[in-house]
């Protein structure tokens, strides 16, 4: 038996359940689910939502696999290995294309180009994440799995009826998973394609409450005429910092920014958080490892 994180799903969901967690990646399939006191225990592959540690025994079979990511029915391997993207997909029944990405995130709309390495020949998909749905279109827009906790800390944070403000909201992600206890939300994104496919994903989790936008966050505190938020979220890896002046005017006195970041340093951005905010509280968090010398950081800014 190896222990790893997993978690208890009643009987009554546990299928149900299980089929989301394959579909979002996070389900370890070299180890074997199993029944125990009315309970569903699956394997995951990391610290999930609600994971403790369990024990599981192996798979009989375990073939070795390239390395590889996988968001709903796409599987994104690092290297350009077609043999080895068939054999993902032999192992992975609830994938359905093979990709490798042949440029980097690049551009205004930090968008990435593919090759399709095996499967079906698309970039689009259904993602599954915590119960709700999204459609992901790799191609057309930017999107990670890796915050998928983060949108539930948030969640669990949120008093009732906020004014939550995504300043960067790519397809939506945390509009979809914030917006239903929301009292009202603004997500806005410079790429059209990816406020196109928020749209669909909002109206397919029937969430009411979201506005959402197509601008450059820089211009926001003039296109709301004012509007001020009491949660602000920049999830712009590598420049949102750049846009603490604009959130700063957006900002209720009361308000909780949520800056993520790319960073070589603890603290590399508190003397800009500092400039924009001053007196305010923060608190920051490694969420996990982006290169061997940088990790991707979330500061908790709280004003008052």
């Amino acid at each position: 038996m190896t222990e790893q994180w997993g978690v208890r799903i009643p009987l009554s969901e546990g299928e149900t359940v299980r089929r989301e967690l394959i579909a979002s990646g996070v389900v370890d399939r070299t180890l074997r689910p199993r029944v125990e006191d009315g309970y569903l225990l699956v394997p995951g592959v990391e610290e999930i939502e609600n994971a403790v540690k369990l024990e599981f025994g192996e798979n009989s079979v375990r073939e070795e696999l390239p390395r590889h990511e996988q968001v709903g029915g796409l599987v994104i391997l690092q290297e350009d290995d077609v043999e080895g993207a068939k054999k993902i997909l032999r192992n992975r029944p609830n994938a359905h294309t093979a990709l490798f990405a042949t440029s980097p995130v690049e551009g205004e709309f930090r968008t990435r180009t593919f090759k399709v390495l095996a499967g079906e020949n698309t970039t689009q998909t259904l993602y599954n994440e915590y119960g709700k749905r999204m459609v992901i279109d790799l191609s057309a827009a930017y999107f990670s799995a890796r915050l998928a906790n983060e949108r539930q800390r948030l969640v669990s944070q949120m008093g009732e009826n906020e004014y939550i403000l995504d300043m960067f909201a790519g397809v939506g992600p945390f509009g979809v998973t914030l917006g239903a206890k929301a009292g009202f939300m603004v997500c806005n994104d410079i790429n059209p394609h990816a406020v196109y496919l928020m749209q669909q994903n909002l109206a397919m989790n029937h969430i009411q409450s979201v506005v959402p936008m197509v601008g450059d966050a820089k211009n926001l505190p003039e296109m709301l005429n004012g509007m001020k938020f009491d949660r602000i979220i920049m999830n712009l890896p590598f420049t949102a910092y750049e846009f603490l002046e604009a959130a700063a005017k957006l900002a209720k006195p009361s308000c909780t920014i949520h800056l993520y970041s790319l960073v070589e340093r603890e603290g590399e951005h508190l003397d800009d958080i500092k400039k924009a905010f001053p007196g305010a509280t923060v608190t920051e968090k490694a969420i996990r490892s982006y290169s061997p010398t940088s990790w991707h950081a979330v500061y908790d800014i709280v004003i008052g």
